[in-house]
């Protein structure tokens, strides 16, 4: 008879973390924190070779089709991306053009065919200083977050090199650097959040742990 009612439609599968409803309106005032997750059976995307091929892709795609990408973290088998757009279609453009940029790179370089991104992108607005703060101090230490959960320490102080941590000018105990952002793989935010409002809540300590 149709209808909503219990047990209906497709079955879940294990593992696919973000439900398929429609997305939020997006207002170009809110930054989005978006997370993609990559096929567990591919080598880590830290590797050296596949970390500077991912890094190559979001080089080309940081400021195209009205996306622009401020930050990101590569991560084993996922990606973490604040990026800034005019509306929800632009971020779902940008970001199905990005993700099919990363799976046709990935794919020749690992000499397979198939699915690369799997699920849905999370997509999160950021529409408070202290929501944008959060989201930078998770995306730029997760590199750190994930090794010390493995039990790994890391030299105090040290910026993750698969990340955009080293062109990232609010980090605590360093003197602000003039950042070259014309060779760099991120753009300046423009948004205010991810620009100066998340620092009422103080600078980011590089040896924290999200």
């Amino acid at each position: 008879w149709g209808g909503r009612r219990k047990g209906a439609g497709r079955p879940r599968q294990e593992g696919s973390g973000v439900p398929h409803r429609a997305r939020t309106p997006l207002a170009s005032r809110h930054p989005v924190h978006v997370a993609l997750r990559v096929e567990s059976t591919l080598p880590s995307l830290r590797q050296s070779r596949l970390s500077a091929l991912v890094r190559q892709c979001l080089r080309e795609a940081r400021e195209r089709g009205g996306l622009r990408l401020v930050h990101f973290a590569i991560g084993h088998h996922h990606l973490h991306l604040l990026v800034e757009a005019q509306d929800a279609t632009v971020l779902s453009r940008g970001l199905r053009g990005l993700s099919v940029r990363i799976a046709r790179r990935l794919n020749a370089a690992l000499d397979r065919r198939g699915k690369v991104f799997v699920d849905r992108y999370f997509a999160r607005p950021l529409k408070t200083p202290r929501e944008a703060y959060l989201a930078l101090r998770y995306v730029l230490l997760n590199g750190r977050k994930h090794d010390a959960q493995r039990g790994r320490v890391w030299v105090r102080g040290a910026l993750d090199p698969c990340s955009s941590a080293p062109f990232f000018d609010g980090w605590r105990g360093a003197p602000p650097q003039p950042i070259d952002f014309e060779d760099a793989p991120v753009v300046a935010p423009q948004t205010y959040l991810l620009r100066r409002g998340w620092r009422v809540n103080g600078l980011l300590d590089p040896d924290d742990i999200p």
